[in-house]
């Protein structure tokens, strides 16, 4: 694992913290909070068995510190009433709706949240924020945004920097909150594509000795997309659950409009990303003429394409949500995005609990070399980080503690260890000490699956070969001509290599109408996480 730079990050934290005190949190209208006697003693209790039976009987411990329960109920904040905007239940906006619930209960405050769908998330956030008007104090949306939202979020302060909590968040995703030098977003998960297979089928004698009877190899977990498609294909209309229903190969995200340019890019990451060729995987970071119709995306393409005879019913159209309940409900043998899916097949009352297993995602036996113009002959794997969900505080908000208080408890260690557990609600690992295997073994989870799964985690952390996803201005209007051109090739209106031409040719006029040189200062941040070994 790489150095954490967090010394720095902190100092270069307090000085924006301190800019931005002298612009925002000196203004007359921002309101301290009041002190009270705590409700909850250090060490407490927690659970969030009294919201309903949807939630764990799980108990944990009120961990002492700033953020913790104990700590935030000594604030009194009734009369002030603190704005929320999050996506849609149950992913990320069910934990938002909870915690606010929480908060008000325990500092007299009232919290206000609504909830968007995905689609409409980008502009209700924006437009306000563009206008000097901001609709909401808090704002939870996908990190990659950072390139549009970074002129309108506050720093986070510095006492919120020296929390226990936030000293744990690993260094990729503290990189993941930083622009410019500054700490604007506040971690609240950490997202990551890797594969995930159910162990079961795999250490079967009776599918090993059919695989190799049907294909001459032996049954194991695919480390190419090569080797993916191959089992997936070799499994897919078998009934290997021995339920009398028809399983598939491969649950995928497809649908246009559901991220389904994240699925892409995890099967673009091993053929685009060269070890040995810095400067870019999206565009050429000098020239900022799109990569995107390369022969490595239109490789991975064509992947995707040839494993739509893999998917389950209604697998061309799989949004997130399908994607979780296919591979967690145990249709499908593998599935390649977040920890959804993961977490949802490890639920307490999962058919399929302890029969996965997480493992990097596949890779492939040749990377394209966009120096030379010619394939690398050499295995590659590389590690996406994709977009995942954050925070942060509007600059021109006038409650930012009250706010930054907010984030700090919804992000507490036992806020924290309850949500990772609960598959629908999207908060996935971002501290080093999620990467616990007793953590998981504590949940329920089997030795060798908690292990396999923190290693998977853990060991993409430390793989200098990465992705990030890409954060510029805009990025909607290019993962929405991404999602476009792959749509397009799913379903079979053009070839691989047409759809990303078009692409490549619609991300050109993007770049012209933001700003090549707006976009290009963006776009080295994001190079230098991804250059950074």
């Amino acid at each position: 694992m790489r150095s954490r730079p967090y010394k720095g990050l902190v100092a270069v934290a307090a000085a924006a913290a301190l800019t931005a005190t002298a612009c925002t949190a000196q203004d007359e209208a921002q309101q301290k909070p009041k002190e009270k006697t705590a409700l909850f003693k250090s060490g407490s209790d927690i659970s969030y068995q009294k919201y309903g039976k949807n939630y764990p009987t799980t108990k944990v411990k009120d961990v002492p510190g700033s953020c913790s329960y104990e700590s935030i109920s000594r604030k009194d904040y009734s009369g002030q009433t603190l704005k929320i905007i999050s996506h849609a239940v149950p992913v990320i906006g069910e934990p938002t709706q909870l915690h606010a619930k929480q908060f008000e209960e325990i500092t007299g405050g009232k919290v206000e949240v609504v909830n968007v769908p995905f689609g409409e998330l980008h502009q209700k956030i924006l437009t306000p924020l563009q206008a000097g008007q901001p609709a909401y104090d808090v704002m939870f949306y996908p990190s990659l945004w950072i390139g549009d939202m970074a002129p309108y979020l506050a720093p986070v302060p510095e006492k919120y920097l020296n929390t226990t909590g936030m000293q744990d968040v690993t260094a990729a995703y503290m990189d993941v909150a930083t622009w410019d030098g500054k700490v604007v977003q506040y971690p609240v998960d950490g997202d990551r594509h890797y594969l995930k297979i159910r162990a079961d089928v795999l250490k079967d004698p009776k599918w090993q000795a059919q695989y190799k009877r049907a294909t001459g190899k032996d049954l194991k977990v695919p480390t190419t997309w090569t080797e993916y498609q191959d089992i997936a294909e070799a499994f897919s209309g078998k009934d290997f659950d021995g339920d009398g229903k028809k399983n598939y190969g491969s649950a995928e995200v497809t649908k246009r409009d559901d991220l389904t340019f994240s699925a892409f890019i995890s099967r673009a990451a091993p053929y685009v990303k060269n070890p040995d060729v810095k400067g870019g995987v999206f565009f050429d970071e000098k020239t900022m003429k799109p990569l995107i119709n390369t022969p490595g995306f239109v490789r991975a393409l064509q992947d995707m394409v040839k494993a739509k005879s893999t998917w389950a019913p209604g697998g061309a159209n799989f949004g997130l949500g399908d994607e979780i309940f296919s591979f967690g409900g145990g249709q499908t043998l593998m599935s390649y995005s977040w920890d959804d899916a993961f977490i949802q097949a490890q639920q307490p009352d999962s058919k399929i609990r302890n029969t996965v297993q997480a493992a990097p995602l596949p890779g492939s036996t040749e990377v394209y070399n966009r120096t030379t113009k010619s394939w690398d002959k050499k295995a590659n794997q590389a590690a996406y980080f994709t977009w995942g969900w954050t925070s942060a505080v509007a600059k021109a908000s006038s409650h930012q503690e009250m706010a930054f208080d907010y984030l700090c408890f919804f992000s507490n260690e036992a806020n924290t260890a309850l949500d990772l557990t609960i598959g629908r609600f999207g908060v996935n690992p971002y501290r080093i000490s999620h990467f616990a295997p007793e953590f998981w073994e504590k949940q329920g989870w089997d030795k060798d699956v908690a292990k396999a799964y923190v290693d998977t985690l853990s060991g993409m952390e430390e793989n200098p070969n990465r992705v990030f996803d890409l954060r510029v201005p805009g990025v909607n209007q290019y993962m929405s001509a991404l999602a476009n051109g792959v749509a397009a090739a799913l379903a079979g209106q053009e070839s691989p290599q047409r759809a990303l031409d078009g692409v490549a040719a619609e991300w050109a006029k993007i770049t012209d109408q933001i700003g090549k040189d707006k976009v290009q200062s963006a776009y080295r941040n994001v190079v230098a996480l991804e250059d950074e070994s």
